[in-house]
């Protein structure tokens, strides 16, 4: 029997092992840290359940195929997300609460009442778009040979408006930065709708999050249960899994890997779920013909010119009040800026036109940065007692508060030698803003607190500066970022060699993890 290898044992290296397993394959999954799960992982410290990555699942027509594809049960309840903006918050039931959002924006700034109208009109075009693409389960989870009743009445139908969505989907790949400055003049109005997205997040990605909102779940029991659930299977289907595994050296001509220890694995075929540029920066193309080895140095040209996506910064707090006084201000899922001003160019040529050595010679200039920085951003808020009331001491609340930055900031920070206090200036800012706008006296409330910085998520998931999507949207992005040709994305120039997950198509996140997972197990099944 031919042996597979998955090396990395997140959401999607977890699910193309899964599908490779039941489809009778010899498989071993190879993951470097002592659990599965990357990103989509939970954490449990002094009674408290946090999420270590992603803080909810968009289905987006595949999470959901995929658990009932594989006969997985996972009880999973509506995700549901609030925004607010100084005093005013909203509650998002449904995509018809982008109306919601257009008062929301008209009371903060009479001046753009009219842009404003006509810009969240352009929004609920989009948010249509996105909830087309959605409408109906991934074909890729379904047997089409078997399901007619789903390919008659349901995939056929609605495949011509699916290919003319994507037509204006693909015309909707101008950074929202860009596309919002084109029809709203109010530099704050602009920062405010856009500023919590990735840098040069495609419009149609951004601007379309009403229809996803919707589309959002949580696991009870918290995101990480996903993960868990997918591992679970894939040992039932008499798959190998092992942990501690860091992998050095990829030879492909005589197709082994070699992890930290020395300890070889041979394989007939390879899948590579974890980081993609340490793949092609590891991989031994000795002995392989001439024009591999030129492509495969070709890839890793687009590779050092590309940009990896930005990082997060995640407080993780414990906190003595009752879930009822977070339940009164938001629902578990809450977009919140302190100031309706915007972050304008702090996060951006400010930042990047700070000295090369700020960080050694610079401090008050940085820290001064830093303030107007937090003053001025979104944080994206995390309440899971709110969606399963389980994973909180009684009477108490936990909290995650994140928002984008960039690792190298904080890897200058370390390298001179002020990276803890760093991350202290930056927890106890981040509390003293929240509890003088939106959760007042919550400071004093505080039993526990940690951090994660895009340093900590470097070292935990091995991804490039902390990387969190994959590829940053400012440059070319060396991956695909078509849907119709979604299936290249698992291909690579090696032999017998498949890629998969977050690097591999853009834009990235929990549901393309799963689905380019699911098409590498499907191309490998198709070799002869």
């Amino acid at each position: 029997m031919k042996q597979i290898v998955v090396v990395g044992g997140g959401i999607s290296g977890l699910t193309c092992t899964a599908y490779l397993a039941r489809a009778g394959y010899k498989v071993l999954l190879l993951e470097k840290n002592n659990e599965f799960g990357g990103l989509v992982s939970s954490i449990e410290h002094n009674g408290f359940t946090f999420e270590a990555g992603v803080r909810a699942l968009v289905n987006a027509g595949i999470i959901l195929p995929m658990l009932n594809d594989l006969g997985i049960q996972l009880e999973m309840v509506p995700n549901k997300v609030s925004i607010g903006i100084e005093d005013k918050i909203i509650h998002v039931d449904s995509k018809e609460d982008v109306e919601k959002y257009r008062e929301m924006l008209i009371d903060l700034y009479s001046g753009s009442s009219n842009e404003i109208y006509n810009f969240i009109r352009r929004m609920q075009k989009i948010t249509g778009y996105v909830d087309t693409m959605y409408k109906i389960d991934n074909p890729v989870f379904r047997d089409l040979k078997k399901d007619r009743e789903f390919l008659l009445k349901k995939l056929l139908p609605w495949l011509p408006r699916f290919l003319l969505t994507l037509q204006k989907i693909n015309m909707l790949n101008e950074p929202v930065e860009q596309y919002v400055a084109r029809f709203i003049s109010d530099p704050s109005v602009r920062d405010i709708i856009t500023q919590h997205f990735f840098k040069s997040t495609p419009a149609f990605f951004a601007l379309g999050y009403f229809a996803i909102y919707a589309e959002y779940y949580y696991p009870i029991g918290g995101v990480g249960r996903l993960a868990e659930a997918v591992q679970k299977k894939a040992l039932e289907l008499k798959a190998e899994l092992k942990t501690g595994k860091l992998i050095r050296e990829v030879n492909a001509a005589e197709q082994y890997v070699i992890d930290q220890n020395g300890a070889k694995y041979k394989y007939d075929y390879l899948v590579w779920a974890a980081d993609l540029p340490t793949f092609y920066d590891i991989v031994n193309l000795n002995g392989l013909p001439l024009n591999i080895k030129n492509k495969v140095l070709n890839l890793k040209s687009k590779f050092r010119k590309a940009r990896s996506s930005e990082s997060v910064f995640s407080l993780y707090l414990e906190v003595d009040l009752p879930l009822e006084y977070f339940g009164r201000i938001s629902q578990g899922h809450f977009f919140y800026t302190p100031s309706k001003k915007g972050l304008g160019t702090i996060h951006t040529s400010e930042l990047e036109s700070l000295p090369e050595d700020f960080a050694y010679n610079n401090k008050d200039e940085i820290l001064s940065w830093l303030d107007r920085f937090l003053e001025h951003n979104t944080f994206e808020i995390s309440i899971p007692g709110l969606r399963d009331k389980n994973l909180v001491p009684e009477g108490k609340t936990g909290l995650i508060i994140s928002f984008l930055t960039e690792f190298w900031l904080f890897e200058k920070v370390k390298q001179a030698g002020w990276y803890e206090e760093f991350k202290d200036i930056i927890e106890n800012k981040i509390i003293d803003i929240l509890s003088r706008t939106i959760y007042n006296g919550l400071k004093e409330r505080i039993e526990h607190r940690f951090s994660f910085t895009p340093l900590s998520i470097k070292k935990r998931i091995a991804s490039t500066n902390g990387a969190i999507v994959g590829w940053s949207f400012e440059r070319d992005v060396p991956a695909v970022s078509n849907m119709l040709k979604v299936n290249q994305s698992v291909l690579t120039p090696l032999p017998n060699t498949f890629q998969t997950g977050q690097w591999t198509y853009s834009p990235a996140g929990v549901p393309m993890a799963i689905l380019t997972g699911k098409l590498a197990a499907d191309k490998l099944l198709k070799c002869k």
